[in-house]
């Protein structure tokens, strides 16, 4: 299998902003140590402080699977599950 990169946009809601910022640093922090991770990056738009991208690249689509089921994953969807307003996900594969 090929490798797989994730492109997420996180936006908090205004009075959640920092909430959302600090379980996505703790989500950074503990994804990076995953076997299949070959990267995790976390940014905040510069316009738009509410506003989150997750920049991911994961060895083979089963990392990205055993990441979704991970403690770390579970426990950041549960605290942040409603002080977001808007969260999509793109999963890439790299043409060339």
């Amino acid at each position: 299998m090929s490798k797989i990169t994730v492109v997420a946009k996180i936006v908090a809601k205004e009075e959640n902003r920092e909430l959302v910022k600090t379980e996505l640093l703790k989500l950074v922090a503990s994804s990076v140590k995953e076997a299949g991770c070959i990267n995790y990056n976390c940014l905040q738009d510069n316009d738009d402080a509410n506003t989150f991208t997750m920049y991911e690249n994961w060895k083979d689509a089963e990392a990205l699977t055993l990441h979704a089921a991970t403690p770390h994953y579970v426990a950041f969807q549960t605290a942040a599950k409603d002080a977001i307003a808007e969260f999509a996900v793109n999963k890439m594969t790299l043409l060339a």
